[in-house]
């Protein structure tokens, strides 16, 4: 299910493939667009009817972290029980506070269709003052930090961003990232751009399993292990992230059942960890 939080085209990016068409006027500008109590109500009323859902996505009519407090909305999400997706173009990730606040996700999408400031101009036509190097910075600094599944999203875009070099340099870009899955695109609605042409079913199957290749070699290979598995190490990361318990197994590296029965034998006293116990499988 998604959730809205800014208005149509509020986006730091006017991206040429975009499906709901040109970006008026691009904004790096971070503010309360919709009051989130309200956001909230409607939320938890449309739950209380009992319809099914799998996760809560926030994505929408532009870009989710523009919400000055996007991070309040994850939150909320964790409390109710269910698991969240973040869906961004992740141009805001240089940003520690946006980090800070895309790391409550359960899970986080990011996009990436260009490779240097050229392609990064000519593709999504960003706001003035970002750069291809900041954006760069942003998704790095956030992989460091990030211990969720990390999600890519690439738009093949003919004459822009498939060409065998092209690709290789996008492709080394999403290997270091270490992504869970990778969702390869191409026009099949009107884009912003009419001169954006879509990409046969022959080439599509060929870009999805060069990315597939990538991401499950490089998913496999990423284990980001900060410290030795402790008690106490694990009490110290619930309490600045709100991971699963299979979360948390596979950034220590251990079994999921060592970490349940760990908070577990906390979770009278620790608030944290039972929060992390209740919290259910992404």
């Amino acid at each position: 299910m998604g959730i809205d939080l800014v208005p149509m085209k509020t986006c730091c990016y006017d991206c040429v493939f975009c499906q709901l068409g040109p970006t008026p006027h691009t904004t790096l500008e971070r503010k309360d667009y919709a009051p989130l109590p309200d956001v909230f109500r409607e939320l938890d009323a449309w739950l209380a009817k009992g319809e099914p859902v799998d996760i809560l996505t926030l994505c929408g009519s532009g870009e989710p972290t523009l919400h000055a407090h996007f991070g309040e909305m994850l939150r909320h999400i964790r409390a109710l029980g269910h698991a969240s997706l973040l869906m961004s173009n992740g141009a805001l990730l240089f940003d520690p506070a946006v980090r800070a606040d895309a790391a409550l996700a359960d899970r986080v999408k990011i996009s990436i269709h260009f490779w240097d400031e050229a392609s990064f101009r000519a593709t999504v036509r960003p706001h003035p003052a970002l750069t291809f190097a900041q954006v760069l910075e942003g998704w790095r600094a956030f992989r460091a930090q990030y211990p969720g599944a990390l999600d890519i999203e690439f738009f093949a875009l003919p004459g822009m961003n498939t060409a065998p070099d092209q690709l290789n340099r996008i492709l080394a870009l999403t290997a270091e990232l270490h992504p869970a899955t990778v969702t390869v695109n191409s026009a099949v609605r009107p884009p912003a751009d009419p001169a954006v042409r879509g990409v046969p079913e022959a080439e599509m199957a060929h870009l999805r399993r060069l990315f597939a290749t990538v991401a499950h070699a490089q998913h496999a290979a990423h284990a980001p292990t900060p410290e030795p598995y402790s008690e106490e190490a694990l009490l110290a990361l619930a309490r600045r992230h709100p991971l699963t318990p299979a979360q948390f197994a596979r950034y220590f590296a251990v079994p999921e059942q060592t970490i349940r029965e760990a908070l577990g034998r906390h979770a009278a006293e620790d608030p944290y960890a039972a929060r992390a116990l209740a919290y259910p499988k992404p």
